[in-house]
């Protein structure tokens, strides 16, 4: 399982992708699971993160799924309407700490 950092801004996006595709490719498994959970500050920019984290899971033939992720995540996701292609549940996310 790879788990996010505190906070993915626009700032650490492209840091906090290199950091995942590195793990990514270091996983043997069929299926790609990032713990959001430590999130605290965030933006858009971290579904973009998680997008491109599927993607490349997708291109390793593996399958993608996020766990724990705080409210505001799931409601942004929502906005732009990516929720299902993350996987992300408002019923089951994570409550804010």
């Amino acid at each position: 399982m790879l788990l996010l950092p505190e906070t993915v801004t626009l700032r650490e996006a492209q840091d906090t992708l290199r950091m995942l595709s590195q793990a990514l490719q270091r996983d043997g498994g069929d299926l790609l699971t990032v713990d959001a959970s430590p999130l605290r500050e965030f933006d858009s920019a971290a579904l973009a993160v998680l997008l491109e984290c599927r993607r490349l899971a997708q291109a390793w033939g593996k399958r993608f799924a996020v766990h724990g992720a705080p409210l505001k995540l799931s409601g942004l996701a929502r906005l732009y309407g990516v929720e299902g292609l993350l996987g992300l549940d408002l019923a089951t996310a994570a409550s804010p700490a």
